[in-house]
Order: structure tokens, then C-alpha cells, then sequence
């Protein structure tokens, strides 16, 4: 009866501690919260990476950082930052396969540095600026944006139509090399054109975005507020 005794008193002190430890933690959740609450008010943000989940790498909170009205658009925007990698991926994959059939190694030199210069470049040069303008209203980070999405679009396009200038075009799946290819290897061919199509996808989808990302940019007046920042600049530029 002691020991049994003894035991429940046990158990109910380690019931207690727990129960403090987890009250603990709460209360600094919620301090944290609070935090990053106060900051987004005062316009910082904390970039915590959270994605993806099994290996977070970025930042990514769309649905509570975003404005509602902006959710479609920024979804494929990331999207077509997603589509990308993709693309680049399967270019290797492509390129890869036509190196092995005798097409030179250097073609898979070009598709390994597409590859491993796209995928950051992408990420910080034109998706983390959309994503913080749309965040914080940032005409500036707006224009860097307009900047850079325009050569992905046009290295998109490239891409889809791969035209024989480097190594007959071979480092890139579009439909010109995708056709030189498949007269001479159809397995190979088969590859070539399923990256046409990959390049082509992204193509018009970045098409789509960055309609409506200047669409939501001359509606809320940023273009103006760019031009009257850029004139001050060239003002200031001249007086020194």
C-alpha cells in the first residue's frame, strides 16, 4: 500500500511538471507570436524558413503574409518558379541522355550550369522580390521584379525553341533541337520533346503572371509612384 501510495505521488509530481513545462512553452509561443505580429504592423518581416516542410530551405507563408486579393496571382508566380526547376531538371535528364548517345560532353557542361546558376537566380532575383513587394506594397522591389521575369520569360522562350547556336542547340530541349534529335535517336527525341513541352508550359505561364502582375501595378498607382522616384533620383543626380 506504500509503494502504491508512494508511486501515485510520484506520478502526480511528474504530472505537475509536465503540465508546468508545457505552460512554459505556450507562454513563449505566444510571446513569439506577439512579436512577429508587432513587426509585421511596423512592416518587418521575419523570413523563417518553412519550406518544404521536410527540408525547409525558404520562406514561404502566402496565405497570412499575401493580401487575399493577390493569393492567384503570387500561388502562380510560385508556380512558375516551381515549373523551373522542373524544366531544369529534365533539361539535364534530356541532355544527359543525348550526351551518353555520343552528342559531346559539353552540352551536359551547359545544362549542369543552367541548372545550378537558374534555380537561386530565379528564386532571388524575380520570386523573393514579387513575394516582398506584394508583402510590403514595394514599388522598387516591383521594378526589380518587372526586370528580371522579363529574361526569365525570354530564356523560356529561347528554351522552348532552342535555336542551333551553342552545339546545335543541344543543350536546351526546344523544338528545333527536339526535331534534329529525333531524326537520329527517337528515345532520345522522345526526351528532347517532353522538355519542349515543359518550356513551352512555362513560357505561357509566365506569360499569365506577369500580365497581372503589371495589371495590379498601373491599378494601384505604383507605376506612377516608380516614375516620380526615378525623376527624383535624376533630379537629385544632376543638382550634384
Amino acid at each position: 500500500m506504500n509503494i502504491t501510495l508512494f508511486e501515485m505521488q510520484y506520478l502526480k509530481r511528474e504530472e505537475r511538471e509536465l503540465e508546468a513545462k508545457e505552460a512554459g512553452i505556450r507562454k513563449r509561443e505566444e510571446e513569439v507570436k506577439r512579436k512577429e505580429e508587432a513587426l509585421a504592423r511596423a512592416g518587418v518581416f521575419l523570413d523563417i524558413k518553412n519550406w518544404p516542410p521536410f527540408l525547409p530551405i525558404i520562406h514561404l507563408d502566402i496565405a497570412n503574409e499575401i493580401p487575399d486579393y493577390l493569393h492567384r496571382m503570387q500561388y502562380v508566380a510560385f508556380a512558375t518558379f516551381l515549373g523551373v526547376i522542373l524544366c531544369l531538371l529534365w533539361n539535364v535528364i534530356s541532355v544527359s541522355a543525348a550526351s551518353l548517345k555520343g552528342r559531346g560532353i559539353e552540352i551536359l557542361f551547359l545544362a549542369m550550369i543552367y541548372l545550378v546558376v537558374g534555380v537561386p537566380g530565379a528564386y532571388f532575383l524575380w520570386y523573393r522580390p514579387l513575394y516582398r513587394a506584394c508583402r510590403k506594397d514595394s514599388a522598387f522591389r516591383f521594378g526589380w521584379f518587372f526586370i528580371f521575369y522579363m529574361l526569365h520569360r525570354c530564356f523560356c522562350i529561347f528554351a522552348a525553341v532552342a535555336p542551333p547556336i551553342f552545339y546545335q542547340g543541344l543543350s536546351l530541349p526546344g523544338i528545333l533541337s527536339a526535331l534534329y534529335v529525333w531524326s537520329h535517336n527517337t528515345l532520345v527525341g522522345i526526351f528532347y520533346f517532353v522538355g519542349f513541352g515543359f518550356f513551352y508550359a512555362e513560357a505561357l505561364l509566365s506569360i499569365w503572371v506577369i500580365q497581372r502582375v503589371y495589371r495590379f501595378f498601373r491599378g494601384t498607382g505604383k507605376a506612377a509612384e516608380a516614375k516620380s522616384r526615378a525623376a527624383r533620383g535624376i533630379a537629385m543626380a544632376a543638382e550634384s
